[in-house]
């Protein structure tokens, strides 16, 4: 799946939030989106979510030209979205929340809980994400096994594409090593993964691709084999070298 945003622009107001803005999302392939606040990454998240509405140009999934002009929308051209607060579910198991909302059922009425239990089983097995019972509380896991838990709920919800936002903000090392070993787990898989982040040396570390927005418009990309931090710095300030 190859997603192209050709020349997207957004206002709020006066206020112009994107300008022209042209980012293409490839398959296997992570890519980091950087920038300072206000440069424009949650809009242009948003708008391939389905949150915001772009006021002119075009989004394009393998060649064909899509609107999307809701959440539901954008779930089922299979974009996923795990926001900074994860929006998991404290007091229930690992297998209901990654099924919320798509329990299996038996006679349509009653949740088939050994099923739904053996396809979380079976889905973090597959992506290797190391949580020992899925019947275990969500609120008992560690940071890292949460994020882990929130990528696989989109995964389940058919997600090919998956935006994250911040997905180690607060972790400690050896949390964040575990989500950088699930977006290389994703990668492989052909999953399109987009990295939300402002720690320039983590996105070198784990994206293939880096695009730099600053002020609604794209200051800089390129792959991160032949960046550094210096150059990221001075696209993210607007300082010509």
């Amino acid at each position: 799946m190859t997603i192209e945003m050709k020349n997207i622009s957004k206002s709020f107001g006066n206020v112009i939030a994107l300008r022209d803005v042209s980012v293409t999302l490839n398959s296997s392939e992570v890519l980091g989106l950087l920038g300072d606040n206000g440069a424009g990454k949650s809009t242009l998240i948003k708008i391939l979510s389905g949150i915001h509405e772009n006021d002119s140009g075009s989004i394009v999934f393998d060649g064909n030209e899509v609107s999307i002009e809701d959440p539901r929308k954008s779930q089922s051209l299979g974009v996923a979205t795990v926001y900074q607060d994860l929006s998991l579910v404290e007091l229930r198991n690992v297998s209901q929340n990654i099924f919320l909302g798509l329990e299996p059922r038996v006679a349509r009425f009653f949740i088939n809980r050994q099923k739904m239990d053996s396809d979380a089983k079976e889905l973090l097995d597959k992506l290797q994400i190391n949580i020992p019972n899925v019947r275990s509380q969500v609120e008992n896991l560690s940071g890292g096994q949460r994020q882990s838990v929130a990528i696989a709920r989109a995964i389940a919800r058919g997600g090919d594409t998956i935006l994250l936002d911040e997905p180690t903000a607060a972790l400690g090392v050896e949390q964040t090593a575990q989500v950088h070993n699930l977006l290389r787990e994703l990668k492989d898989a052909g999953k399109t993964v987009v990295v939300i982040s402002h720690d320039i040396k983590e996105v070198l570390n784990i994206v293939d691709r880096v695009v730099v927005l600053r002020q609604g418009s794209v200051a800089g990309e390129g792959y991160s084999k032949d960046l550094d931090q210096g150059t990221i710095v001075d696209w993210i300030t607007g300082v010509e070298r």
